[in-house]
Formats: structure tokens, C-alpha cells, sequence
């Protein structure tokens, strides 16, 4: 599990870690779930740390599935706060190389276009267990999108129902890897808010959040 700023949720939710050390610069907490052992790593904020997290949950500790779950922005009147939807795809929006490579602004090569898809089977199990979630295409990039008009131009532009800051570090590490990865995002300040939103409502909606993922995995 990768968390990027909501690691309160985490401990709030399952208490003290069988075992925690840091590696590389990050705090990783291992939980005894029964079935299966829970490897929680904390990222901090934006793409690289978040790649580099999720990389090495792969690496290190042979990550066989990679959940991110965590508060998000909303691009749209309906995602709303406290809105809780699944990643279907991701456009990393601020990643251009298109000026050598003819690939347009938001595409990586190895793409047809500019959507970084998400492991589908994961998102219809998703979506089995909790029909109360909405696919979403989430724009991701290093920049905390605040206001009305900067959250409905990425909208136009991409399509895009949420925004935020790893998960196209996260789907396109993962895919690299060939690790599959479910995205679980709760709106924690709507088409209208920004950062002040954000701050009142991060450990409420992030508490919502991992409920719905925790729901998910242990159904897996």
C-alpha cells in the first residue's frame, strides 16, 4: 500500500505495525493481515517520491499488488467532497516531451495516447464489492491544482475527473513492472475549493478512503 499524505488514516485504522524500518528514505510498516502480509509505505507528496516508493515495495519487498489509496481534488460539479471513485486511467498532464519525440503533451511513447491505464480486472472487482464506486479518469502531476478555473481547464482538456499528485507514478511504475494496481481516491475538496478545503478535510475523507480500500483488498 502506498500513501502519500495520509498515513494517519493508516494508523488510525490498524494500530501498531508487526514491524517497521525505513529503507531508502522511507518509513515501511508490515501488518499481519492473515492471508496475506500488508507492506504500507509512506511517499510523501508528488511523482517521484511516489515512484521511487512504489518501486521499491516492488523491488524489496515483492509487492505482488500495489494499492494507492488517498484524498484527491475534484475536476466536476458530481465529484464532490468526500466522493468516492476508482482510477481507471491516468494522464500525467505536465509530462511533455512532444517537441522531439511527436507524441502530444501527456504521452509517454510506449502509450497510444495519453492515458496511463490502470490493472481493468482490478477496477470491475472493484466495482463488484463496492458498486457505490464511480471510474474516473484522474489527472496526476506535481502541482497542488487549487480553484475553479485551473481544475475545470484540466477537465476539458483530458477528460479528467480528479486530480492529484503520484498516481501516474504509481500506474506507470507498476505497469512497467508488471504489477498490477488499484487506485482508490476520495474528493477532499470540490470543483470550487483548494487548499484551505483540502486541510479541513484531509482526515476525515482519508479515513473514508482507506475504509472502502481496506473493504476491497480483504474481498480481493
Amino acid at each position: 500500500m502506498l500513501v502519500a499524505v495520509e498515513m494517519g488514516a493508516v494508523l488510525s485504522r490498524y494500530g501498531k505495525a508487526m514491524a517497521e524500518e525505513t529503507r531508502c528514505g522511507f518509513r515501511v510498516f508490515t501488518y499481519d493481515m492473515g492471508e496475506y502480509l500488508l507492506y504500507v509505505i509512506g511517499s510523501g507528496a508528488g511523482e517521484i517520491a511516489a515512484a521511487a516508493a512504489c518501486q521499491l515495495l516492488i523491488d524489496r519487498y515483492e509487492a505482488e499488488l500495489v494499492v494507492n489509496f488517498g484524498v484527491v481534488g475534484g475536476l466536476t460539479a458530481e465529484m464532490a467532497r468526500t466522493k468516492t471513485c476508482v482510477v481507471e486511467k491516468v494522464v500525467h498532464y505536465d509530462f511533455d516531451t512532444s517537441a522531439y519525440d511527436g507524441t502530444v503533451p501527456g504521452q509517454y511513447c510506449e502509450y497510444p495516447d495519453v492515458y496511463l491505464p490502470a490493472t481493468a480486472e482490478l477496477v470491475r472487482r472493484a466495482r463488484e464489492i463496492a458498486p457505490e464506486l464511480k471510474p474516473v479518469i484522474c489527472a496526476s502531476a506535481d502541482k497542488f491544482v487549487d480553484g475553479k478555473e485551473a481544475k475545470s481547464a484540466l477537465h476539458e482538456r483530458f477528460g479528467a475527473d480528479i486530480c492529484e499528485m503520484e498516481a501516474a507514478a504509481v500506474v506507470l511504475t507498476c505497469n512497467r513492472s508488471g504489477v498490477p494496481c488499484l487506485l482508490i481516491k476520495t474528493v477532499s475538496d470540490g470543483l470550487a475549493g483548494g487548499a484551505e478545503e483540502f486541510g479541513v478535510a484531509l482526515r476525515h475523507t482519508s479515513e473514508l478512503c482507506l475504509a472502502v480500500a481496506d473493504k476491497i483488498i480483504r474481498e480481493l
